[in-house]
């Protein structure tokens, strides 16, 4: 996969945990979240600044591929690359590493860029621009 990876760290707290000590399945989708969210700060325009400019960014789809278990306390890596954008949707791939290299998960996600009203619209001009360092296919 070619484009630049943007990276997040996430460490794991104990609330995320089953008491097997491993981390809950769902939550995986929150680091996703959350490395989205800092991915779309560093371009200059957090979420929230998009929801004021009527421009919002649902998730359609996603698929997560579970490797290896992450636990408490483990620092984890979480890397993302835009692998599809079309004129209203754009598709991430994600990967999470633990702080020994270890592949933990596989994901992708698929938005669809609407209006705050949930009509569908164009990616900003401005969005596309600040994605293509990070674009896979270009």
């Amino acid at each position: 996969m070619s484009g630049q990876s943007f990276r997040h760290t996430h460490r794991v707290t104990y609330a995320e945990c089953t008491l097997g000590n491993h981390v809950y399945y769902a939550r995986y989708l929150d680091m996703l979240e959350a490395a989205r969210n800092e991915f779309f700060r560093s371009l200059g325009t957090p979420m929230l600044d998009w929801q004021s400019a009527d421009t919002i960014f649902p998730v359609i789809e996603c698929h997560l591929n579970y490797r290896a278990p992450a636990r408490y306390d483990d620092v984890l890596t979480v890397e993302l690359r835009v692998s599809q954008m079309t004129r209203v949707r754009l598709q991430f791939a994600c990967q999470i590493l633990n702080q020994h290299g270890t592949l933990i998960l596989k994901a992708h996600t698929v938005h669809v860029c609407t209006s705050v009203g949930e009509k569908p619209k164009r990616l900003p001009p401005s969005l596309v621009q600040a994605l293509q360092p990070y674009c896979a296919a270009r």
